[in-house]
């Protein structure tokens, strides 16, 4: 198993945020994580990551224990985090803000056709090969969430977390993330995809985790979700 969260508990000062978190990934899978506003997905992206320091629990990538780890060593392991505010930087160029992604400055292994390099990027991101050296506060909302992906990958993680990555997106710009997330993965990197937009993460996810509040509430196939009005009642709608 690519990645295992066990018993992952994690506290906003007073307030019980994360409450027993337990999910696993596998190397390969798109794993969509969904609920309601306020349940606590976001959280768990963020203490996977370090960015919320869990107060107790397990989470174990490529059999070592990274819970608790500063954000530059989980990502160093191997876990990329493309956020949902996106956090380009606005007055760099595109090409800058894809370097500023990759770890210690240097590339490893360039010439494996499975490293992510800037051309390989590029190929995947068609679009930000045409913007070069446009700075990246003058790029569509689209077209940042494309370089905040592709500034992620030019870390080579194994597993990339996604936070709602369509959000305030036009929906040809919707239609255009989704693809590429699907490219990313079939590409061999795995996804833990955080979602609001249900067509989107059930076309995409091999398998579902439905949160409550602040824990998860079941596991389910994309198919099942898609289809069982009291699951989607009970979990997705307002």
């Amino acid at each position: 198993m690519l990645l295992q969260v066990k018993d992952l508990n994690a506290h906003y000062g007073p307030s019980h945020v994360l409450q027993g978190i337990n999910l696993n990934i596998a190397e390969g899978e798109l794993v969509a994580l969904m609920g309601r506003n306020g349940m606590g997905k976001s959280t768990t992206l963020k203490s996977i990551m370090g960015l919320v320091k869990p107060t107790s629990g397990s989470v174990m990538f490529q059999g070592q224990e990274v819970a608790g780890l500063p954000p530059y060593k989980v990502a160093l392991a191997g876990i990329g985090f493309v956020p949902e505010e996106r956090r380009i930087f606005p007055e760099l160029s595109v090409l800058d803000n894809l370097k500023l992604g990759i770890k210690g400055g240097k590339i490893k292994n360039p010439n494996d056709p499975n490293t992510w390099t800037i051309e390989r990027i590029f190929h995947h991101f068609p679009k930000l090969a045409e913007r070069t050296q446009q700075p990246g506060g003058r790029l569509s909302g689209g077209e940042q969430q494309m370089l905040a992906m592709g500034r992620s990958l030019m870390g080579n993680p194994k597993l990339l977390l996604v936070d709602e990555p369509t959000e305030g997106l036009a929906p040809i710009m919707v239609q255009e993330v989704r693809n590429v997330l699907e490219e990313i993965n079939k590409a061999g990197v795995s996804v833990l995809l955080v979602e609001h937009n249900m067509k989107v993460a059930l076309s995409l996810a091999h398998r579902v985790y439905l949160m409550s509040k602040a824990c998860i509430g079941c596991e389910a196939a994309p198919v099942e979700v898609r289809d069982n009005h009291e699951l989607r009642a009970k979990y997705l709608e307002a």
